[in-house]
């Protein structure tokens, strides 16, 4: 029964890790925002880790792959059981310090393919750690499925894969796109509300100064509030969270205007998606102002978007001879519509039909592709 046990474990979490972290290499720069967001300040405060958040990123998920095919095939056991007993004892601290403590709304454990609560994910890892402490303590009972050359050798390869993949979904795309604005999307359909759909529970609150020292009070509580007590601030704290759409903050603003629904009506509407454009390549930003000459040259109502402010556009347009239109959106929105800086949206009527990294743009086919819905 102990044997059945420990090999069931064996199994159950190398393929979990596999999956796992095959999932976020899938899309590496997507679990890195999520790192970022644990070291920023409201969570851990240690933002002189952020540069280093998409390395970290590459590093932990082929570490995850790599640990699970090690205990599949039974590459060098304690080293390999060890290694996955640390990692999650680390990641259970994370997922519990988010849960607790509210701080971050998912870890990005199965990156943007399965969204899981706070609590959830803490339970899951809770899981895992229980069948890695069954397979610590029995270890004897690990043997390697192959000889020792065809062990290391699949190792090796994973490692290679690994790799090799990393480099492949950094250059151009997700292999396998998971987020809200994947190819076939209509953005205007991605934000409508359902009939009936729960809706947030808010309660206001209020923070006055009393006897220097600011104190919170609810809605019901102003009647309570001591004389002399000063206002400072108001806020709103969240009771039920309702129902939000997969896409809840696209915007398209210039001037203080929103014009989403103007431009998603165009037929042709090609986007420049840069969020930040002090970071952005500039081997991808060179080559956008010819590809905005051919779209036009094709119908293209061709537009950019990004989270940067006017000097910087300003820089950008004259540094980069760019004779587009730039439209603010959120940060985080545009980092969910595409990984790279730049990139490439191609829209008909709303609907998303391509997408591509600035390295694939001549894999761009205008002359037809809006009209193929």
């Amino acid at each position: 029964m102990k044997n059945i046990i420990t090999q069931f474990s064996r199994i159950f979490v190398g393929v979990l890790f596999i999956i796992s972290g095959l999932i976020k290499l899938n899309d590496p720069v997507g679990f890195s925002y999520k790192l970022a967001e644990y070291f920023s300040e409201p969570v851990f405060n240690m933002p002189f880790l952020e540069p280093f958040a998409l390395g970290l990123a590459i590093f932990l998920v082929i570490l995850e792959v790599v640990l699970g095919v090690m205990l599949l095939v039974g590459y060098k056991v304690k080293t390999t059981i060890l290694a996955l007993l640390l990692l999650i004892v680390f990641f259970t601290f994370l997922t519990f310090y988010s849960a607790y403590f509210d701080v971050v709304k998912d870890c990005g454990c199965f990156g943007d393919a399965l969204h899981l609560t706070p609590w959830q994910s803490f339970t899951k890892d809770v899981v895992l750690l229980f069948f890695i402490l069954i397979l610590f303590f029995n270890q004897k009972l690990i043997k390697p499925l192959f000889s020792t050359p065809q062990t290391n050798f699949a190792v090796y390869v994973s490692v290679v894969l690994c790799a090799f993949m990393a480099v492949w979904v950094l250059n151009h795309n997700p292999i396998k796109d998971f987020r809200p604005y994947k190819v076939g999307t209509n953005i205007e359909k991605g934000m409508e509300i359902p009939k009936g759909a729960p809706k947030s529970v808010v309660e206001m609150i209020f923070i006055y100064k009393v006897n220097g020292v600011d104190k919170e009070f609810g809605e019901k509580d102003l009647m309570n509030i001591p004389a002399g007590a000063t206002f400072v601030d108001r806020k709103d704290k969240v009771i039920t969270e309702g129902y939000v759409p997969p896409i809840h903050d696209f915007t398209m603003t210039k001037d203080d205007s929103d014009y989403k629904e103007e431009l998603l009506k165009e037929p042709k509407l090609l986007l420049f998606v840069t969020y930040d454009l002090t970071l952005s390549e500039p081997d991808g930003m060179k080559k956008l102002e010819a590809l905005n000459k051919e779209a036009q040259s094709k119908g293209y109502k061709v537009v950019a978007m990004t989270a940067s402010g006017a000097d910087e556009i300003a820089k950008a347009k004259k540094e980069y001879g760019l004779n587009v239109d730039f439209y603010f959106c959120d940060a985080t929105a545009l980092k969910t519509i595409e990984r790279a800086n730049p990139s490439i949206v191609v829209i008909h009527k709303g609907t998303i039909v391509q997408k591509v990294n600035y390295n694939d743009i001549d894999d761009l086919k205008l002359s037809n592709i809006a009209y193929g819905i």
